[in-house]
């Protein structure tokens, strides 16, 4: 954890001193380092940044970014690829993997499911087959849940991980997360892509196994963030791994068996009882494992915000990073300025180290008022009020709030202001 402690130093350092504070020299260093390790030509930010950097309203934060634009741009921690770049690439195949690397981020993220011969497969969830791949066309949706029958069906499609096999899942071809329940033909139930993504670059995106997302990982020299996720059916779980404790192990041997240095491993769980497991039983990754929160006011019912003694009791358990959402970590004053939230200031004194989601998973194109989810924080859209005001978020959460790094759909944006900043 020396590498987290330095970093918070460095960012409170940097709070402390304004936009100004950031140094140069710092920059200098990390760019000379990652150009000693041959990665800075290897990243390709394209024109997103720019494009947001250029919409952005004049201030100092403006002009601090808009100093970095001739690059040169390097690979860095901070910036977290999201199911790799899932903005518009089919989210955890490998041209997403390939493409979040590309942009930068210097941790890419498998979530890990398991099929119905204990192989572990990355997918965001156990049952999202239905609209991530194509396997609703093909023979295999008979072995579905809920095989898809035709249009508005009750109940809807459901094609879990678990109905397949191994090697039947990697005859599925990965794309964008989407669906169109009324249409006639399974064809066009897979169509249905929001108009801000894109279904340009499915033609060649794959379905990996977690072993395969780990080799890939390595190859491109980037570090790796699994998530275990939770299972839709649990009696599938104890019948293939004995226990949740047994998935939780499969998960951490397979990271083994790929060679993985615990130091490049950040494992990540909504359950609490998966994050301590590891720690007991597998300190060398537990030491870096993220406990993924939950609070989710509109959820039926609330989960709320963690109480004070809750978030200090998780780091007498051990627990030394939480990543909730970003929208929790960030409040709106009367004036229009971002803030670091309660929650966010509760969680520092806690001495918790923090890890933001979702960067980049929002049409900000009107603001954060019609944002959704993520940008709860900022309903009325008194600061965001377009998709390059999403900078000023950023900018709160790196300098104000201290976060070691951010999940994002499309790297290129966070590596940007992460370099253009000096960080890690």
């Amino acid at each position: 954890m020396r590498k987290f402690v330095n970093l918070i130093m460095a960012l409170a350092m940097a709070a402390t001193a304004g936009l100004g504070g950031v140094a140069h020299a710092d920059r200098d260093d990390h760019e000379a380092s990652y150009r000693k390790q041959g990665q800075a030509d290897s990243v390709q930010l394209g024109p997103r940044p720019f494009y947001l950097v250029e919409g952005m309203g004049e201030g100092k934060l403006k002009d601090r970014l808009m100093q970095c634009k001739s690059g040169p741009f390097y690979r860095t921690d901070f910036s977290i690829a999201h199911r790799g770049a899932a903005m518009q690439f089919p989210e955890h195949s490998d041209v997403s993997y390939r493409a979040g690397a590309r942009m930068g981020a210097g941790i890419v993220e498998c979530d890990v499911s398991f099929t119905n011969d204990g192989e572990l497969v990355c997918r965001h969830s156990e049952c999202d087959l239905h609209t991530t791949t194509n396997i609703v066309a093909t023979e295999l949706n008979n072995q579905c849940t809920v095989p898809w029958t035709g249009p508005g069906q009750n109940p809807q499609p459901k094609c879990c991980t678990s109905d397949i096999s191994l090697d039947q899942y990697k005859s599925l071809k990965a794309k964008m997360d989407a669906s169109n329940p009324n249409a006639t033909t399974p064809e066009g139930y897979l169509s249905g892509t929001a108009s801000w993504r894109t279904d340009l670059y499915t033609g060649r995106a794959n379905v990996l196994s977690f072993k395969e997302s780990i080799a890939l990982n390595q190859a491109l020299g980037v570090k790796h963030t699994p998530e275990l996720k939770s299972a839709e059916h649990q009696d599938r779980v104890d019948a293939i791994f004995g226990s949740q404790a047994g998935y939780a192990q499969k998960f951490i041997d397979t990271l083994k068996e790929g060679g993985v240095k615990p130091n490049d491993a950040f494992v990540q769980s909504f359950n609490k009882e998966d994050i301590l497991y590891w720690i007991k039983n597998e300190p060398r990754f537990g030491k870096q494992a993220v406990y993924l929160d939950s609070i989710d006011p509109t959820a039926n019912p609330a989960i709320p915000r963690m109480t004070i003694a809750a978030l200090k009791q998780l780091k007498t358990q051990g627990v030394q990073i939480i990543a909730p959402p970003l929208w929790a970590l960030l409040t709106v004053n009367d004036a229009g300025e971002v803030l670091p939230s309660e929650y966010a200031i509760d969680i520092k004194k806690a001495g918790l180290g923090i890890i933001a989601w979702t960067f980049e998973r929002s049409d900000l194109r009107n603001g954060a008022s019609k944002g959704g989810w993520y940008y709860m924080f900022d309903p009325q859209g008194k600061a965001i009020k377009n998709d390059s005001d999403m900078y000023k978020a950023l900018d709160v959460l790196a300098r104000k709030v201290g976060i070691l790094g951010i999940f994002s759909d499309w790297p290129a944006t966070v590596t940007y202001y992460a370099n253009c900043m000096g960080l890690k």
